[in-house]
């Protein structure tokens, strides 16, 4: 079974996306910041992340650099879920080692959608 973090500091954004990606056969393991996630990644790597950007204590694109140089940071497929939707945030994310990225609010389609262009279903 693939594994995915949901990083969010919203518990309700997390709760929603765990039930869509379990019901798409993930383990889902959650943190509500980027240090919370780096601490995870860190004890066992995960195949994807959906990651917000705007969170307290590290933020989504400070964790996403921090990640990539990590051990085995290439490796998780990164989904950037968030309210940003200017061009040259989106293209930082992308630069940065997003795979994909997609905006909130979202549904089961949606992100199935993403999870599929990434090669995560």
């Amino acid at each position: 079974m693939k594994r995915c973090l949901v990083v969010d500091d919203s518990r309700v954004i997390r709760k929603v996306a765990r039930r869509i990606l379990e019901d798409m056969r993930f383990e889902i393991e959650e943190a509500a910041d980027g240090l919370e996630a780096l601490q995870a990644c860190r004890r066992h790597m995960p195949d994807a992340i959906l990651l917000d950007w705007t969170m307290p204590v590290m933020s989504g694109i400070d964790f996403l650099k921090q990640l990539r140089l990590e051990p085995g940071g290439d490796k998780p497929t990164v989904v950037f879920c968030t309210t940003e939707n200017d061009v040259e945030r989106i293209s930082e994310a992308l630069k940065a080692g997003a795979d994909e990225y997609m905006m909130k609010p979202f549904d089961g389609d949606i992100l199935q959608s993403k999870f599929a262009d990434a090669g995560l279903v």
